[in-house]
C-alpha cells in the first residue's frame, strides 16, 4: 500500500460509525505503524543520500585540487624540458619514444599590477541581476509580477 493510500484509508476508517471502538483503534494503529515504517525508511534513504552528496562534494574538491596539481606539474616539466633542450642548442631531439621540438607560441600577456594599466585597456561590463528579496517582498504583499510567482516550499526536517 502506498503512503497516500494509507493516509486515505486512515481517514475513511476514522469517519466510519459502523465499527466498534476496539476494532477501529486496532485498525488505525496497524495502518499508522505501516505508514510510520515506510516514512522511517524514506528518512533513512534521505539520510543516506545526504551522506553520499557530502562525500561526493568532498571528492570533487579533492579531485579538482589533484587536477590543478597535475596541471602545474605538467607545465613545470614542460618548461624544464624546453629549457634543457634550448640550453643544449638542439632544435629537435629524437628519443626512443618521442620527437621533442621546442617551439615559440604567441606570447603570454601577464598583468603584474592592474592598477598601473592605462584606462584604454579597461573594459566596463554591466551586469544585470534580479533583486530576489524585493521581488519576493512585492509578491508576498500581493503584487502580481509578470514572469514570476511564489510557490510553496515545504520540507520535512529529519533529526
Amino acid at each position: 500500500m502506498k503512503l497516500f493510500e494509507i493516509n486515505e484509508a486512515i481517514k475513511k476508517i476514522a469517519d466510519r460509525d459502523d465499527i466498534d471502538q476496539q476494532t477501529l483503534i486496532d485498525t488505525l494503529d496497524s495502518l499508522k505503524l505501516t505508514r510510520d515504517a515506510k516514512l522511517d525508511g524514506l528518512a533513512g534513504l534521505i539520510e543516506r543520500d545526504t551522506a553520499d552528496i557530502d562525500f561526493l562534494a568532498n571528492k570533487i574538491k579533492q579531485l579538482t585540487e589533484q587536477k590543478k596539481q597535475r596541471q602545474n606539474q605538467k607545465e613545470n616539466l614542460l618548461r624544464y624540458m624546453t629549457e634543457v633542450i634550448d640550453n643544449a642548442g638542439i632544435k629537435e631531439l629524437h628519443t626512443e619514444h618521442y620527437i621533442l621540438k621546442p617551439r615559440s607560441f604567441r606570447q603570454k600577456t601577464v598583468i603584474s599590477d592592474e592598477s598601473k594599466l592605462p584606462e584604454v585597456y579597461r573594459v566596463k561590463k554591466e551586469v544585470v541581476s534580479i533583486d530576489k528579496q524585493k521581488l519576493y517582498n512585492d509578491m508576498k504583499d500581493g503584487n502580481e509580477v509578470p514572469g514570476a510567482h511564489l510557490e510553496p516550499n515545504r520540507k520535512t526536517i529529519i533529526s
